[in-house]
């Protein structure tokens, strides 16, 4: 059985250096969750096993490749895991699905270079995972926003104390898509990896053993602080601690319950999101 994990943390937006949307807990973000995968025995280190993209090497043609590297020979039993930690934000699906569906506002991923390259929607990732084999266990777990409220807030916190600063993973679309976000606020959200509104079941492709972590709702924000010394993501942080702390025989389920409390009691109002199979969800962890 193989065990295989794709790791990607951007603290570093283009252009490379000071400038741009930058943030401070993503690569911390990887580190964590690279220690924790290797602790548990979940993915051994070492680059057949584990790749790594942080910063101006976590661009949009880097951040493909190393899915299409992680699902490449993949059989029934394999255990995946892919993390993103970065900004996210959202673009109208004008075309939509289906010719007759309405739009749609897609949940996005930033790579480094999304401002010239573009950001990687959910059909990128939905194209990416595609192939993957029947019965390959795949865990997506992705620390960024998943929409822009929280902005609002942001020139108040920078003012505050570093101890007590937030920063928010969220970044605003382009104009020539935020323009027809803002003339038109109805346009429904369908997530990366996650059901429009009125589905089921989130799975990447039908049948398969596939799991989305999110950070937060659809309509809140992830945030990174001041954690033990170094900025990390609030989620991050809480999931490789509750993971840490209940070993790798805890379902799914109970692991989300454990992480969601943990974020309450350190004060956020972020509220992470378990989706998946029924099956799945009810499993044991990474198995």
């Amino acid at each position: 059985m193989a065990r295989k994990a794709f790791l990607v943390g951007i603290n570093d937006y283009a252009p490379v250096g000071p400038g741009g949307p930058d943030l401070r807990g993503c690569v911390n973000d990887v580190r964590d969750i690279a220690h924790t995968l290797n602790a548990l025995g979940i993915v051994p280190p070492g680059p057949g096993s584990m790749k790594i993209l942080t910063d101006a090497r976590a661009t949009k043609a880097n951040i493909l490749a190393g899915l299409k590297w992680l699902i490449t020979g993949a059989k029934k039993g394999d255990v995946l895991v892919f993390h993103y930690s970065g900004h996210g934000s959202q673009v109208p699906d004008l075309s939509g699905d289906e010719p007759e569906a309405p739009p749609k506002k897609d949940e996005t991923i930033c790579p480094h270079d999304y401002a010239t390259a573009g950001m990687i929607k959910d059909d990128d990732l939905r194209d990416a995972f595609k192939g993957i084999a029947a019965g390959v266990n795949l865990d997506a777990i992705l620390d960024s926003c998943h929409s822009g409220t929280g902005t609002r807030d942001m020139a108040a916190l920078a003012a505050a104390p570093q101890e007590q600063q937030v920063t928010y993973r969220y970044i605003a679309p382009p104009i020539d898509d935020c323009y027809f976000l803002d003339a038109n606020p109805t346009i429904p959200m369908r997530g990366i990896f996650k059901p429009a509104p009125g589905e089921r079941e989130a799975i990447v492709v039908a049948g398969l053993n596939n799991v989305l972590w999110a950070a937060c709702r659809d309509y809140q924000t992830s945030a990174e602080a001041l954690i033990g010394g170094a900025w990390r993501g609030v989620f991050t942080y809480c999931y490789c601690r509750a993971l840490r702390r209940a070993g790798v025989g805890i379902i799914r389920s109970r692991l989300d319950n454990l992480v969601s409390a943990d974020i309450r009691k350190m004060g956020y109002a972020q509220v992470p999101q378990l989706e998946g199979t029924r099956a799945s969800i009810g499993e044991r962890v990474f198995t």
